[in-house]
């Protein structure tokens, strides 16, 4: 999952690129696009052809739609708001997953880390400070739906895994991501210019290796214990924002960030013990 949250945020930070000259449906068609031929590549080098038609297509169906709305979504929001910002909002996701957890996966989920995740969401309020800037707006809002979008995705993810292979999951998530979110975005496509190329590059190095490594860790461990690595994506956000667009961190930013980062290393430090497991 560590390695997952750094690579999804160095594709996170090009598609804030892209996002200021593409709309957002097209930005999440190219996200699938950049990555297809890699996912392609190493899914039919590790699987057998006929394994990536055996699957289950309702839930395969579902998660490409909310896939695409997820992505469109996060691109809007990055439109105007830092890539700190969004990630502060976006952190919901761990709340939402452990909550989601119970009744779809029938996982227990301890009071300890119920009390630890709701800790970093309060240092995820002070970053944000109710009724300030990002949390009452459209772009916040849409950060806000994609969070819940990440969150119905790792469920999903810990159901398949039971019956599909990890290679059918990223292939089809990326396939679904690239021909659906075209199909959408087609009205209003805007052509690539030559000098983005380089940017996607990026996006599909690290969109590739992000949903190999997400999938591989929602589908080995309880949602509810890995869904709290997240938090780290606001220390990459901070550095990003700083590095390629001199956006420095205000004093609230830093302490939130400090409590987010406080509550998930007790995480941490409590699934090294052993976690809950189902019930």
């Amino acid at each position: 999952m560590l390695l997952a949250v750094a690579a999804f945020s160095l594709m996170d930070a090009a598609l804030k690129v892209l996002s200021g000259h593409y709309p957002p449906l097209q930005v999440a068609a190219l996200r699938g696009l950049a990555a297809l031929p890699i996912v392609a590549l190493w899914a039919l080098a590790t699987r057998p052809v006929a394994a990536l038609f055996r699957i289950r297509w309702g839930l395969h169906l579902l998660r490409g739609a909310i896939a695409i709305g997820m992505l469109a979504g996060f691109a809007a929001a990055l439109q105007t708001l830092p890539l700190s910002d969004v990630y502060a909002i976006f952190f919901i996701a761990p709340l939402l997953i452990t909550a989601l957890a119970v009744p779809f996966l029938g996982e227990r989920v301890e009071w300890q880390r119920w009390v630890a995740i709701g800790v970093g969401l309060l240092g995820v309020l002070l970053v944000l400070r109710p009724g300030g800037s990002g949390i009452a707006t459209w772009a916040g809002l849409a950060a806000a739906a994609s969070a819940l979008g990440y969150a119905a995705l790792a469920i999903t993810v810990r159901v398949l895994g039971r019956t599909d292979s990890t290679q059918a999951m990223v292939f089809w998530m990326t396939l679904m991501l690239a021909v659906g979110g075209g199909a959408l975005a087609a009205p209003g496509w805007v052509t690539v210019d030559r000098s983005h190329w380089d940017t996607l590059a990026v996006v599909a190095v690290t969109g590739a290796l992000g949903q190999y490594a997400v999938t591989e860790a929602f589908r080995s461990a309880d949602a509810a214990a890995v869904a709290p690595f997240e938090y780290t994506a606001l220390l990459w956000g901070l550095g990003l924002d700083w590095a390629l667009w001199q956006v420095a961190p205000q004093s609230h930013t830093l302490g939130g960030a400090a409590i987010v980062v406080a509550s998930g290393l007790y995480l941490i430090r409590r699934e090294a013990r052993g976690p809950a497991g189902p019930q």
